[in-house]
């Protein structure tokens, strides 16, 4: 029996292209249109607002998701910034704390009950709050429990807190 050789391997097939490591994110941010032009597709939310834009309201935190301190509003709904991907923000609305002046009624009540801790938790946690009295203007004790929970905060217990929003309630 004759074996017969197949003669030259065949070329391998076409490998698509890679697509790019890095691209450009355009959205806006409290209010203010910008871009990064090349934003990792690895990179989280938090990286692109602290790192690629230099706006470093939203806090790192854990980098977890756990502690809440890197918490943004993404076209107005919260989100985790360590854990969104940056490229969720192309074309859309990032509101971060630093939207608000002091004079807010979340602001000014949480710097009235919560002053004497440190205040990194706080920028996450407003916007958390921000977003409950957007959703339940009048919201009960366990409701701002809830909206709460996703927070660390390793200097104040939540009174000081529940307190806060009871008095932004009342600010109205």
């Amino acid at each position: 029996m004759t074996e017969t050789y197949p003669g030259p391997a065949a070329a391998p097939p076409s490998v698509p292209a890679s697509p790019p490591a890095t691209v450009a994110v355009r959205c806006i941010v409290d209010g203010e249109q910008v871009e990064a032009p090349q934003v990792w597709i690895a990179d989280s939310l938090l990286f692109l607002l602290r790192e690629r834009l230099g706006r470093t309201a939203a806090k790192d935190g854990c980098g977890e998701g756990e502690c809440g301190a890197c918490v943004v509003l993404l076209d107005g709904e919260p989100v985790l910034g360590c854990l969104t991907p940056a490229l969720a923000a192309d074309g859309a609305a990032v509101t971060t704390a630093a939207a608000y002046g002091e004079d807010d009624r979340v602001a000014a009540a949480l710097a009235a009950h919560c002053g004497a801790g440190c205040g990194y938790c706080l920028p996450g946690i407003g916007l958390s709050v921000r977003d409950l009295l957007n959703r339940q203007p009048e919201p009960s004790e366990a409701a701002i429990r809830e909206s709460l929970s996703g927070h660390l905060c390793r200097c104040l217990p939540p009174g000081p807190f529940v307190d806060a929003v009871r008095e932004a309630v009342a600010r109205g």
